[in-house]
C-alpha cells in the first residue's frame, strides 16, 4: 500500500516570515493526529530557511518549488540543490506546468534537473500534464506520454522510486475546474501502466502518483478514494491552515 503524500505549494505567496509561521504554527497544532500522511510545505525561496528552523522536530517536511542543475556558476537568479540541502530541505518541486508554460522549461532542461536532484538525495516531485488544448483535441495521453518518455528520460527503476511523480491538468490549475475523479484515475492509471512499460511492475506499484488541479476540502475525498491517487499536490487550499488541513485529513481517512 502507497503512503500518501499531499504538498502544499505556496507559489509567490506567503514569502514573509511571519506570514510563513503563522500559517505552520496553526497547521502544527491541526495536524497532531494525522499518521498515515507524508505532509510537505513548498514555500518561497525568500522563507525556506524559516519554514525549515519551525517544523524542525515534526513530520513535515519541507520542499523548494525548483532548483538548477548546477552546483555553483554565473547563473544569475538561479538555486543551487547544494543550497537547499545545507538548510535542511527534502524535496524540490521540478516542471511545474507554470515553470514549463510561463519560463520555457522543457523537458530536458528537467530532465537534467531530475538527475541532479537525484544525484544530491533530494527528492523530486515532478509535475507532469497537458493543457485545455490537447485536452480538447483527445491529445491528453499522446502528451502524458511524450512527457514520460523524455522528462524521464535515461532513468532507471532504482532512480524512479526515488521520484514522486504529480498529475496536473494544466486547464485545472487555479482556474476553479478540476478532472473528475474518473477522468484523474484514467489518467494515473496510464501513466502507471507507462512505468510498467519502462521499469515493470514492482517499480509501477511503488510509485506514488499524486493529483494537482485546484483540489479542496469539498473535492480531495472523491479524489483520494481512486486507487491511483496517491495524494495531492495542493495549490490555493494550502495557504489556509484549515482548508490544507481537511485536505490532509481526507488523505489520512482513506488509508
Amino acid at each position: 500500500m502507497r503512503k500518501p503524500i499531499i504538498g502544499g505549494n505556496w507559489k509567490m505567496h506567503l514569502g514573509t516570515p511571519n506570514e510563513a509561521i503563522s500559517l505552520i504554527k496553526s497547521l502544527k497544532s491541526l495536524i497532531k493526529g494525522i499518521k498515515n500522511v507524508d505532509i510537505v510545505i513548498a514555500p518561497p525561496f525568500t522563507v525556506l530557511e524559516s519554514v525549515v528552523r519551525e517544523l524542525k522536530k515534526t513530520d513535515i517536511s519541507v520542499s523548494a518549488q525548483n532548483m538548477y542543475f548546477e552546483d555553483k556558476g554565473a547563473f544569475t537568479g538561479e538555486i543551487s540543490p547544494l543550497f537547499l540541502k545545507s538548510m535542511g530541505v527534502k524535496y524540490v518541486i521540478l516542471g511545474h506546468s507554470e515553470r514549463r508554460q510561463i519560463f520555457g522549461e522543457t523537458d530536458d532542461l528537467i530532465n537534467k534537473k531530475i538527475k541532479k536532484a537525484l544525484k544530491e538525495s533530494l527528492i523530486p516531485i515532478v509535475c507532469i500534464g497537458e493543457n485545455l488544448n490537447a485536452r480538447e483535441a483527445g491529445k491528453t495521453k499522446e502528451i502524458i506520454r511524450n512527457q514520460m518518455n523524455f522528462t524521464f528520460q535515461d532513468l532507471i527503476g532504482q532512480d524512479m522510486i526515488k521520484i514522486i511523480i504529480a498529475y496536473e491538468p494544466i486547464w485545472a490549475i487555479g482556474t476553479g475546474k478540476t478532472a473528475t475523479p474518473k477522468q484523474a484515475e484514467e489518467i494515473h492509471i496510464f501513466i502507471r501502466d507507462i512505468l510498467k512499460e519502462k521499469y515493470g511492475e514492482n517499480v509501477a506499484d511503488e510509485i506514488r502518483i499524486q493529483y494537482g488541479g485546484s483540489i479542496k476540502p469539498n473535492n480531495a475525498k472523491s479524489l483520494f478514494s481512486r486507487e491511483n491517487i496517491d495524494g495531492g499536490l495542493v495549490g490555493g487550499a494550502s495557504l489556509n491552515s484549515e482548508s490544507f488541513y481537511e485536505i490532509i485529513e481526507a488523505a489520512e481517512k482513506n488509508t
